[in-house]
């Protein structure tokens, strides 16, 4: 279904007697925990030619926006956002919202367009992006369901459709099942044609049989190699189980993708665990793996004709006002999430 555009002009709205220059945003001048955040007001965000402004209606909370608030595993910060304090005051990066100005050379988007996908500064009024990490946002979806996607869903279809290459008919294991990445994992294998089982904690059992998951496993229960069963996949989103553990649970062919880890270690916080996958995979008669994944446009559209089609739906937990920010990176932190956690502005 093709999503319809609600303006056609380049040029930002004119401003009213109200508009200011300034806005709501959640910033930090320090690297830590949930408590470095706090709403401060701030300069609008200006942008180049290439970029797109953006007025922010929904930012999801994913795992990343810890990485970077608490600026840990330590080599994060060697990758632009700084040393010893951030570069980048604002956090969050998935959002929905509707375009506020173009850049002179953006000829993809226009103002007034509702969009869905990956900016800087998400949480925040306003935020900067590119139309190479942004999508029209699906027609069916609310900003807060949008706001869920874009980072969540792309690294699930990632894994799926490029690290697992799942076909028809074969058995996926998604351990991590009930988490923002993990409820996408199971919904897009399942589109894919596989059986699949979700492994979760008891209280999150209900949500993964609700995602579509043929057979779920209660990890404080039971150990996933306990039934004797083997998987074509196993997709390991963000956990700590040993690779000798999760070989056993493959078939001898089979394909292990690490995606993410978390052990808690300082420079290198469970991607160790990838590398060593990497390295020991051409010894092996299975494929290990450890995705990487990729912020574009083209996955963005595809996960809208995902969701369009009724194959996909955003799980949202909960919503937080913008100057609880805080509360709800806390609230992921502590493992209570089931799917995702979105910020309202």
């Amino acid at each position: 279904m093709r999503r319809q555009r609600t303006a056609q002009t380049t040029t930002p709205h004119p401003a009213s007697p109200a508009t200011t220059d300034t806005m709501a945003a959640i910033v930090q001048d320090q690297y830590g925990g949930p408590e470095v955040l706090r709403l401060e007001e701030i300069d609008r965000p200006r942008i180049g030619d290439d970029e797109v402004l953006l007025r922010v209606h929904a930012a999801g909370v994913d795992r990343g926006a810890w990485h970077l608030m608490a600026g840990l595993p330590y080599p994060v910060r060697l990758t632009g956002y700084g040393i010893r304090a951030p570069k980048t005051r604002v956090r969050g990066r998935e959002v929905a919202g509707s375009v506020e100005a173009v850049g002179t050379n953006v000829t993809r988007f226009h103002v007034g367009d509702e969009v869905f996908g990956i900016a800087e500064g998400g949480f925040a009024e306003y935020a900067t992006g590119t139309p190479d990490k942004l999508a029209l946002k699906p027609t069916g979806l609310t900003f807060v369901q949008a706001a869920a996607v874009p980072i969540s869903a792309l690294t699930a279809l990632q894994a799926v459709r490029d690290g697992g290459q799942v076909k028809p008919g074969q058995s996926v294991l998604v351990i991590g099942a009930s988490g923002g990445v993990g409820s996408f994992a199971v919904q897009i294998a399942k589109a894919f044609g596989a059986d699949v089982t979700g492994v979760a904690g008891t209280a999150k059992l209900d949500l993964v049989r609700s995602l579509g998951a043929d057979h779920v496993i209660d990890y404080t229960l039971g150990d996933i190699t306990d039934g004797g069963r083997r998987y074509d996949v196993i997709l390991d989103i963000a956990g700590n189980r040993s690779l000798r553990h999760l070989r056993r649970a493959l078939t001898p062919h089979g394909t292990l993708v690490i995606v993410g880890g978390e052990t808690g270690g300082r420079w290198m916080g469970g991607f160790d665990r990838g590398f060593r996958a990497l390295m020991l995979s051409p010894f092996v008669g299975q494929q290990l793996r450890m995705l990487m994944n990729s912020e574009n446009a083209k996955d963005l559209t595809l996960l809208s004709e995902l969701i369009e089609s009724g194959a996909v739906k955003p799980a949202v937990d909960r919503t937080y006002p913008l100057r609880t920010t805080p509360a709800a990176i806390q609230y992921m932190l502590d493992g209570h999430a089931r799917g995702k956690l979105v910020i309202t502005i």
